[in-house]
């Protein structure tokens, strides 16, 4: 019988949220070396783009699959992260597994390649530029009768940033408090009780996170707010406060998929993909969603003067995630095949729960604009009017990685979680 470990995956996207100034960019005043420094992470990081991307995208199509209709919201990004990590403590077909789940044509490349490019991309993604706050991290929790191999703690460490601690998981609810209290402390309160109903029998538990934090290129005024209605389905109609402004916006109608395509962009390197189908035309969209699609929009992306109205809303979604991950193929560590013996030593460790949780605020602002007034003057012209006011897709990147960071699909603006 395999002891069980139990795994959790949870991050808070923040975007756009009106509090406090963000940090300045670290990357003013770079010398040559560091410049060169950066280059080499970013072309580790390239090499798994490719595959994050598939990766984000098939599985999209999982969760919308078994949850129709609902709010969805997570961070591909996390979970890959989470599951490369896992990967340098399995063994054989457990390893290979979870590699080829996440995507990777391990012909094509090594594992070494792999640990490296996240590596680099963790730190990237930690280092962003100006603008926007991106924290990630893992840490482990572990019970004191199970001691991790040096080796193990040692590459997790220095590849992905990972924190031990010891935690006395025959005392569930003080486990659960330590581990709660840390993953709040870390997501700046967005994610509390994250774990709960915790098995007695656990013996470890990874946690992944990612917070963001971003604010707008072109904040929308709060004064133009106005509550308006939001067509959740033919039968049901929900009031939502709208943002909105008139300018000129990155827009994109893709004819084939019967959508509508804005692209916003926060300060820094963080970018918006709103994605708004046609009546009727979301399942549509979900089912061919690939990378490729993606980029087919940015190469055709158009200036264009539009009144865009986009709701203000908070979400967050919660998925035990280790269904939809058997259905990508990452099945052997789930079970009593489970190779995990990099990680102490023997083969007596399965992954028991994969808990994935993410949050997203959507307001006017982010940070405070500086002080000084600059007018946009418009042409008092017919412009059309795109509104966000029926279900949605949104795609959020990081454009310094190419990294997929969150995809949203808001069904209800109005539901929380």
């Amino acid at each position: 019988m395999k002891t069980t470990f139990y795994m959790s995956l949870l991050l808070a996207g923040l975007h756009a949220v009106a509090h406090g100034q963000l940090l300045p960019s670290h990357h003013n005043g770079h010398d040559t070396n560091e410049h060169i420094h950066h280059a080499h992470e970013a072309v580790a990081c390239l090499k798994l783009v490719p595959n994050n991307a598939d990766f984000a995208f098939q599985f999209f199509k999982e969760i919308t699959l078994e949850a129709p209709n609902k709010n969805i919201f997570f961070s591909p990004v996390s979970i890959s992260t989470a599951f490369a990590m896992l990967a340098l403590g399995a063994r054989s077909t457990t390893q290979t597994q979870i590699l080829e789940g996440l995507t990777f044509n391990l012909t094509e490349i090594q594992e070494k390649e792999i640990q490296e490019g996240f590596h680099n991309l963790i730190h990237m993604l930690s280092h962003p530029e100006g603008g926007v706050q991106l924290n990630m991290g893992n840490a482990i929790f572990l019970t004191e009768k199970l001691k991790p191999l040096k080796k193990f703690l040692d590459d997790a460490k220095a590849l992905y940033q990972l924190e031990a601690f010891t935690t006395d998981f025959n005392n569930p609810m003080e486990a659960e408090k330590q581990i709660n209290d840390y993953i709040e402390r870390k997501t700046h309160g967005k994610i509390a009780d994250l774990v709960k109903d915790m098995d007695p029998q656990t013996v470890m538990l990874l946690a992944t996170f990612v917070f963001f934090k971003g604010s707008w290129e072109k904040p929308f005024k709060p004064e133009h707010t106005e509550e308006r209605e939001f067509f959740v389905d033919p039968e049901m109609t929900v009031k939502v406060p709208m943002m909105h402004q008139t300018g000129r916006f990155d827009l994109y109608f893709d004819e084939e998929l019967s959508c509508t395509v804005v692209r916003l962009h926060y300060n820094g390197s963080a970018t918006a993909f709103l994605v708004l189908p046609a009546k009727g035309k979301m399942k549509q969209l979900e089912e061919t969603l690939v990378k490729e699609t993606v980029q087919e929009w940015s190469e055709h992306l158009f200036q264009s003067l539009v009144s865009l109205y986009f709701p203000k809303f908070s979400i967050s979604g919660s998925y035990e995630i280790t269904n939809t991950l058997s259905k990508m193929g990452i099945v052997d560590v789930f079970s009593d095949q489970a190779d995990l013996s990099g990680i102490t030593g023997t083969p007596d460790l399965k992954v028991s729960k994969v808990v994935h949780k993410a949050a997203l605020d959507v307001d006017e602002r982010g940070t405070e604009a500086a002080a000084g007034t600059a007018a946009e003057i418009l042409t008092l012209s017919i412009h059309p009017t795109i509104e966000f006011n029926r279900p949605f897709l949104m795609l959020i990147f990081d454009r310094d990685t190419n990294s997929t960071l969150f995809i949203g699909k808001i069904v209800n603006p109005t539901i929380t979680s």
